[in-house]
């Protein structure tokens, strides 16, 4: 069994921390955590699953807190949790057998896309707007589409999900964060089962990583409610750039 040193549990923890308070406003928490996890030893398929640990408890209370914030409805999501969970299950079953190589090439160019289709509409989600796509049709769509994408690969399933939710629902960015937090809940939790069951999950490391994610979650998802959505675009267009910039530099260089 991997042990970790009292100092890297520390450093976790931090590690933690700052991605569940990013992870809560904009998505991207993963660029943080996951190489932390790996910068204290961890090989990468123990890093992925510890990750998924302590991702869970960020995201559900990012989720709680918005849903007392008013922000949620519970009760409407439900086709959309099931299409996600479904969407995570297939994606951690397709990712043992299939090789990740062709998404490292293309999610970089995704974003890159993202990026520029916010920067380029400054008005996108600074109000709501009528949705554009039935909501029955979106949850199935989306949920079987980014829930797969997160179990499978990962890496800016937060910022998929408010472009998403923005375009496809006319979201205002507020509305669209807190949604994407009851997703990212419903695909950590179904991909972290799975880790599980291969013994893919360092537990101590994971659960000292959840109290960090509990408590930067809890002040992210907290600031999100105080503020308007223009912080939040701006947050949200940071997120997605140092993700570009990560996931660029370790695909082509």
């Amino acid at each position: 069994m991997t042990e970790l040193s009292i100092p890297a549990l520390f450093v976790l923890f931090g590690a933690a921390f700052l991605g569940g308070f990013v992870d809560s406003i904009a998505g991207g928490g993963g660029i943080i955590t996951v190489p932390a996890l790996l910068a204290v030893g961890l090989p990468p398929h123990l890093a992925l699953g510890t990750n998924k640990l302590q991702a869970v408890f960020g995201s559900f209370t990012a989720a709680m807190n918005y849903r007392r914030g008013g922000m949620v409805r519970w009760r409407n999501l439900v086709g959309g949790i099931s299409c996600t969970a479904l969407g995570a299950l297939l994606g951690t079953l397709a990712v043992q057998t299939v090789s990740a190589d062709l998404l490292t090439q293309i999610i970089p160019l995704l974003l890159v896309a993202i990026f520029l289709y916010m920067l380029c509409r400054p008005e996108l989600g600074m109000a709501h707007q009528p949705h554009r796509i039935p909501p029955r049709l979106f949850y199935l769509l989306f949920g079987l589409l980014l829930g797969f994408y997160d179990g499978f690969f990962g890496p800016g399933t937060g910022s998929f999900w408010a472009i998403a939710f923005v375009s496809g629902l006319g979201f205002d960015l507020k509305k669209a964060t807190a949604h994407t937090k009851v997703m990212n809940f419903t695909s950590n939790l179904t991909a972290l089962a799975f880790f599980m069951l291969g013994g893919n999950v360092l537990l101590v490391a994971g659960l000292v990583m959840g109290a960090g994610q509990v408590a930067g979650a809890f002040l992210g998802s907290h600031l999100v409610l105080a503020r308007g959505t223009r912080f939040i675009r701006v947050f949200f267009l940071s997120v997605v750039a140092a993700t570009l910039a990560k996931l660029a530099w370790e695909t082509y260089f």
